[in-house]
């Protein structure tokens, strides 16, 4: 059985059960927490990275037959999300700084449907860590649903 034909609670059980990977294309403009942006070039980076993020969503078959599956609510009722940075040379990176393209890259995966909100008591993350260097430079999503109260990180209660 697909996760297609599942019905929503399973779809989101079985969902959780793997994470998915949503890779925004490689080139795009991030922000970066060392710039000096006007804000309205901010809003625009912002918003493409945003609309960028949506469209990996919908780019990725698996990913599009679990939400069918959950229609009409979202797919994860809560998640961890780790956030990788894949610069485009070698050298010392703090993918912190870069906080901002992965919180608008996960406004767009709420967008997208994977969550209802990106609150504390709906989303762990974005953890997020330094990768491969790719060419252009990538960011990458990599989500997991959590089930009630489950916490990968080993911290304690979650709401």
């Amino acid at each position: 059985m697909s996760a297609a034909q599942l019905p929503a609670s399973a779809a989101h059980s079985a969902a959780g059960a793997r994470p998915f990977v949503i890779a925004l294309p490689a080139g795009l403009r991030l922000l970066n927490a060392n710039q000096r942006l006007h804000h309205k070039r901010r809003a625009e980076y912002t918003a493409a990275i945003r609309a960028a993020a949506m469209e990996a969503v919908s780019e990725c078959p698996a990913l599009m037959d679990a939400l069918a599956a959950a229609k009409p609510g979202p797919l994860f009722q809560r998640a961890h999300v780790l956030g990788i940075l894949h610069p485009p040379t070698d050298g010392r990176r703090d993918p912190a700084n870069w906080y901002g393209s992965f919180k608008a890259a996960v406004d767009g995966i709420v967008d997208a449907g994977v969550l209802e909100d990106d609150d504390h008591t709906r989303l762990l993350g974005p953890d997020m860590r330094l990768g491969r260097k790719v060419a252009r430079g990538q960011i990458v999503l990599v989500v997991r649903g959590l089930g009630s109260g489950e916490d990968p990180l080993g911290y304690g209660p979650l709401p």
